[in-house]
């Protein structure tokens, strides 16, 4: 592939706001020392774009289902962590994430 495209990694990962959150994800391994999954001398996200438009790089779980799944607990949590509690909402770790590589 000459030019890696969104819509190339559209092919992979159906929802714009979870490619974005992958990407991001695998750009900051890769910029912490990762090993790289394809063959590229491009710049990190951009690599971190080709290997989840090849396929290589993608989250653990089918980003449909578990969006539908969290949409309930998405309202309770954040206001779990609003109520002045000083408890970690389920939401709050989302850095700690790790793609399925």
């Amino acid at each position: 592939m000459a030019r890696v495209t969104v819509e190339d990694c559209l092919d992979q990962i159906v929802d714009h706001f979870a490619l974005v959150h992958l990407a991001t994800l695998r750009y900051r391994q890769l910029h912490r020392g990762a090993n790289r999954l394809v063959e590229s001398r491009n710049k990190d996200v951009v690599t971190a774009l080709r290997e989840i438009a090849s396929g290589v790089v993608r989250f653990r779980e089918d980003v449909f289902d578990t969006v539908v799944k969290a949409k309930g607990n998405l309202t309770s949590g954040r206001t779990h962590t609003m109520g002045g509690d000083d408890s970690v909402g389920e939401f709050d770790d989302m850095d700690n994430a790790t793609p399925l590589i």
